[in-house]
């Protein structure tokens, strides 16, 4: 019994003396593993960080020629514009024309009735013809009388009174050759034809109704559009600079549509200039010719004129949107071999037509920042996108 006793004593220690060694192997694991992690925390913490770069668009500093030009607003003027009015009255039979049609000079554009004009012709003719009879009567009696008095068989009365009839029917004859000429015109006048080749307007009246010679309204209103001309304002400053440039040769006006994005609608030359500068607004009014071709100026449209007085050559240019405006002044983000940027100051001569002339600060094919410089500063670096 007390050897039984013994073993199983024996037996408890021995389970006992395993849990314990197994504890202790677990809890070193947990220990090793606490270590491991603190220490790759600490890896972790030490490691420096690398900073993403900013995305840009980039573009390259170039040399090419720069054209000046003087902006100004511009209102299309049509060279010509006639109302077409009836000479004459009466009942307009005919307008052979469609509204807005492009016509050439001579093109008939109304017919009025011509038969009462047809019918006073004919009685002027008639007339005509019956005093020169009644003058070939008179020029054979003042002949007879002539002889007559030379044989002492009529007077001289007779003769003198004879040959102021003769006068006076050739007088007459003449007054009837006018009358005629004027019937042929009032004839001629009931066809209305196109003085100048240009586009019809709106129709004012309809075939059908009694017109009258020379109404205020009119039949239709013609425009020439080929050539047409655009006058402008400049400031009174501009004077001199464009008289200088325009001694030099003709000067080529740009005019271009209005809004954000202007287009090239048609090119012209500068015809002249007023005499006199307009003391309300102190500008001067330009007028320039365009070949208009295409009717793509139509008349009274407002346009903006592009005077070009000269040409910058060779000379370094950027977009000028890559050049930054700050406190100290102009400035652009270079973009070094590297890829990291730096802020480099600039002057410009001008800007023309989202061109910056540059006039030191940078040399021809230096990489600038084109977009996105508000989240760069120097020393950053940058990865530029593609089609930059």
């Amino acid at each position: 019994m007390t050897s039984r006793t013994s073993g199983r004593g024996k037996a408890g220690g021995s389970q006992a003396s395993d849990a314990y060694s197994e504890g202790r192997h677990l809890l070193r694991a947990i220990v090793l593993a606490g270590f491991a992690f603190l220490a790759a925390s600490a890896s972790a913490q030490t490691r420096p960080t690398e900073t993403p770069s900013v995305p840009v668009t980039a573009t390259h500093v170039t040399r090419r020629n720069v054209p000046v030009y003087l902006l100004g607003l511009g209102q299309v003027k049509a060279i010509n514009t006639i109302v077409i009015k009836a000479q004459v009255g009466g009942i307009l039979e005919e307008t052979p024309f469609t509204e807005g049609q492009e016509v050439k000079a001579g093109d008939v554009l109304a017919i009025i009735d011509p038969r009462p004009y047809q019918a006073v012709l004919d009685q002027a003719l008639a007339k005509e013809a019956e005093d020169q009879a009644a003058l070939a009567n008179a020029k054979a009696d003042l002949a007879r009388y002539t002889m007559l008095v030379q044989q002492n068989f009529a007077s001289q009365q007779q003769m003198d009174t004879q040959r102021a009839l003769v006068l006076g029917l050739t007088a007459t004859l003449r007054a009837d050759d006018a009358a005629i000429e004027q019937a042929r015109l009032n004839l001629q006048f009931t066809r209305i034809t196109a003085p100048i080749a240009g586009r019809l307007g709106l129709r004012t009246v309809d075939p059908g109704n009694l017109i009258e010679a020379n109404a205020p309204t009119g039949i239709v209103t013609l425009t020439e559009m080929k050539p047409i001309s655009v006058v402008f304002t400049l400031p009174q400053k501009d004077i001199t600079p464009v008289r200088e440039a325009a001694a030099k040769g003709p000067l080529t006006v740009l005019a271009e549509s209005e809004g954000e994005n202007p287009r090239l609608l048609d090119r012209g030359t500068l015809a002249t200039m007023s005499n006199m500068v307009d003391p309300s607004t102190g500008t001067i009014e330009m007028k320039a010719l365009f070949p208009n071709t295409g009717e793509v100026l139509w008349p009274d449209e407002f346009v903006n004129a592009r005077l070009l007085v000269r040409t910058l050559g060779n000379v370094l240019t950027l977009p000028v949107r890559a050049v930054q405006h700050g406190p100290d002044g102009l400035y652009v983000y270079r973009i070094r071999p590297d890829r990291t940027v730096i802020r480099q100051t600039v002057t410009e001569t001008l800007e023309e037509g989202g061109t910056a002339v540059i006039a030191s600060g940078l040399e021809a094919g230096a990489e600038v920042v084109l977009d996105g410089q508000s989240r760069l500063d120097d020393g950053m670096r940058v990865s530029i996108e593609a089609g930059s």
